[in-house]
């Protein structure tokens, strides 16, 4: 869990408000791997990805998406300790408005892609089945829909890092699923409360804003 005190925490909505609750919850990160441990804890990202500069600076694409399906994929069984098994999750999105591109990206963006996200572990005693998920991001569930500046690495799409998963239900930057949870109004104004005036993430710049505002934040960051 993380501290509340404001350091990297405040640099995004959710987190304050996630981390003023209590609540311990963590995606996929465009690092090589998964980060499976239960928590919004410190992302650890091989680019950055938090500003529109760092989006145009290393995504191939920029895109509204909503996952259609998921599937369980590679199961890690534990024969000793209070977890059974974990696994991943093979997440299908639907790709719903390709708000940038790359002059020349990686792989062109079909109308739907798959990424893998993280998934599930489940106890030895009680078979109970729990979320996993990524430091400082959203899990990518379905019945939401995201922001995602993805890149084509390793013969499969990732995000760039934490700050390039943005919640974006009713294509409002920053509402919906956050780290597992659902994030009301209400959690978002106290997360903006505490968040840090000098913080320049593309999330907090356009928080409440839609998908003009992206394009138009992109277009200026390609210009630089």
């Amino acid at each position: 869990m993380r501290s509340i005190l404001p350091d990297r925490l405040t640099g995004r909505p959710a987190a304050a408000c996630l981390a003023l609750a209590g609540v311990a919850a963590s995606v996929l990160i465009g690092k090589g791997g998964l980060d499976t441990v239960v928590g919004c804890g410190i992302a650890n990202d091989e680019l950055p990805s938090q500003t529109a500069e760092d989006w145009v600076g290393h995504a191939d694409h920029v895109v509204v998406a909503t996952p259609t399906a998921e599937e369980d994929t590679n199961r890690r069984d534990f024969k000793v300790g209070a977890i059974s098994y974990r696994t991943d999750r093979k997440v299908t999105f639907r790709t719903d408005d390709v708000l940038w591109s790359a002059k020349s990206p990686r792989r062109e963006l079909g109308k739907d892609f798959d990424m893998v996200a993280a998934g599930w572990q489940v106890y030895r005693e009680s078979g109970n089945r729990t979320k996993v998920t990524t430091a400082d991001a959203p899990r990518l569930e379905t019945g939401h829909t995201y922001l995602l500046a993805l890149r084509w690495t390793g013969g499969k799409w990732t995000v760039l890092g934490e700050g390039a998963a943005v919640p974006f239900d009713d294509h409002t930057t920053a509402q919906g699923e956050w780290c597992g949870r659902v994030l009301s109004k209400e959690d978002i104004a106290l997360g903006e409360l505490f968040s840090r005036s000098d913080d320049t993430s593309l999330e907090k710049v356009l928080f409440g804003q839609d998908e003009q505002a992206v394009k138009s934040a992109l277009a200026d960051a390609n210009k630089k």
